[in-house]
């Protein structure tokens, strides 16, 4: 599933124009990328939450070369699945 699917399973459950599904999307994954740019946690009860995890700095090796190489600290985001849903999936 895609954010077409979700805007059209929006739109066709609710009765909503395409217009205001895709307004309603966007309004929700992008206060979630905000908080998560804020350094927040995004929880959603039986889905699971969002949160940004911080990885060092380390030396790693190109794979091609062997040579060692420095790679910066960054920050990722990590999501942690909840219970229901890996309930749910695992039928």
């Amino acid at each position: 599933m895609n954010k077409a699917d979700l805007v059209n399973a929006l739109k066709n459950h609710n009765g909503f124009t395409r217009y205001e599904a895709e307004k309603i999307v966007d309004i929700f994954f992008g206060t979630m990328a905000d908080a998560l740019a804020r350094g927040e946690r995004v929880e959603i009860r039986g889905l699971g939450s969002i949160f940004v995890k911080e990885y060092k700095s380390y030396v790693g090796r190109n794979p091609k070369t062997g040579e060692p190489v420095s790679v910066k600290p960054k920050k990722l985001p990590f999501f942690r699945c909840g219970k229901e849903l890996k309930e749910r999936v695992d039928f």
